[in-house]
């Protein structure tokens, strides 16, 4: 996706413009207060570091209340005891020199839609004139229409938190970098989230699954350039889903969306570790795949076919890319790509922001997983 700045941002009828002056704003409706209007933040990030710069902000913010970790219980597949892989609270990601921001987006996130108050109103009050009086009803769903519009639009502000990026030439060609890597990650044929995995213990599991010495509960997954529905902002960046969460590749953070709850990791604090995996692919094979060999449904100890089996056939081994996400903030991801040699350029990516977020951000070590 190609990379470009947007030189203003709309969140309903309010309009931010921004520049080393300060943070500007205009409002399209005439009598609107600027304090009802979202919040703006101006962000600027170079060799020198990254600075934040605001508009007004609503009174009465308070942080947010940390969620405590939950135990993660341990399932068993096919005999096999899975070890989950799986993120702590977003709450508990919270990036330093972010958090302002970060309980903006967490108090706009938990605010309930209007348009479905409104909607979920009608239709319930419609439906209780209905058996009284019909017109009643109809005139209360064709009035629903019109204030649930009115509703979406306020919600457009309301609930939207604004973020503007200014990136000297340096930061700009570092976050270039790293949209160039997620292109690549994009235009993998397969691309999957690893949710548990569990190792194969006695030989008749082994057997049952082909011979493999691990096996993984994995789906497909989403990696695609977008923002999350409570943030406008002049960039799109690359996005993540990995299960239950998106991670939000911002120039200066990753955000990190579970539900209504967001948290931000700082780029110094993100460890990547990848290596190269061979994958049993009982399924369809990915278009870019390398197949690295052939096994059994059902081998023999040596490898070969075991002849008690009536429907035991050839399976390709493929040779698939695993991609490990961390943080000491919590974040435990795993996602696995068809194609090898594609996650190196995101880590030196990755490692390149953090380098550029100021002389905070120390450089992880950047070499694949042993």
């Amino acid at each position: 996706m190609p990379f470009y700045f947007r030189k203003s941002v709309s969140a309903g009828p309010f309009r931010f413009s921004f520049s080393r002056g300060g943070v500007g704003m205009s409002v399209g409706v005439k009598g609107l207060r600027i304090g009802a209007g979202p919040r703006g933040n101006y962000i600027h990030a170079g060799f020198g570091g990254v600075y934040y710069r605001s508009s007004i902000r609503p009174a009465g913010q308070k942080e947010q209340s940390l969620d405590q970790p939950i135990a993660t219980p341990k399932t068993t597949i096919d005999g096999v005891e899975m070890v989950e892989i799986e993120s702590g609270s977003v709450l508990q990601m919270r990036s330093a020199n972010f958090a302002d921001i970060l309980d903006d987006l967490n108090i706009k996130a938990s605010k309930l839609p209007l348009s479905r108050i409104i909607a979920w109103t009608g239709i319930a009050l419609g439906f209780g004139l209905l058996a009284v009086n019909s017109t009643a009803a109809i005139a209360t769903w064709t009035v629903t229409i019109p204030a649930w519009i009115v509703a979406r639009w306020l919600d457009s502000y309301r609930r939207k938190t604004v973020l503007f990026y200014e990136l000297e030439s340096d930061a700009a060609k570092a976050y270039e970098r790293l949209t160039e890597a997620f292109d690549l990650l994009i235009g993998c044929a397969g691309k999957w989230h690893i949710r548990s995995g569990g190792a194969v213990r006695n030989l008749t599991t082994w057997k049952r699954n082909a011979g493999a010495t691990h096996i993984v509960d994995k789906k497909p997954t989403r990696l695609d350039f977008s923002l999350p529905l409570t943030v406008a902002s002049n960039i799109t960046p690359p996005c993540a889903h990995v299960g239950d969460q998106v991670l939000y590749f911002l120039p200066d953070v990753v955000l990190v969306a579970h539900g209504k709850k967001i948290g931000a990791i700082d780029y110094n604090d993100l460890k990547l570790h990848w290596q190269e995996s061979n994958f049993i692919e009982e399924g369809s094979v990915p278009s870019d795949a390398k197949v690295v060999g052939q096994t059994w449904k059902h081998p023999n100890k040596s490898g070969g076919p075991d002849r008690r089996y009536k429907d035991n056939w050839q399976i390709p081994i493929c040779r698939y890319e695993a991609l490990h996400l961390s943080s000491n903030s919590g974040l435990n991801e795993l996602l696995e790509f068809s194609k090898a040699t594609v996650c190196a350029p995101l880590a030196t990516a990755v490692r390149g922001l953090a380098v550029i977020n100021g002389q905070s951000a120390v450089p992880n070590s950047l070499q694949p997983a042993e």
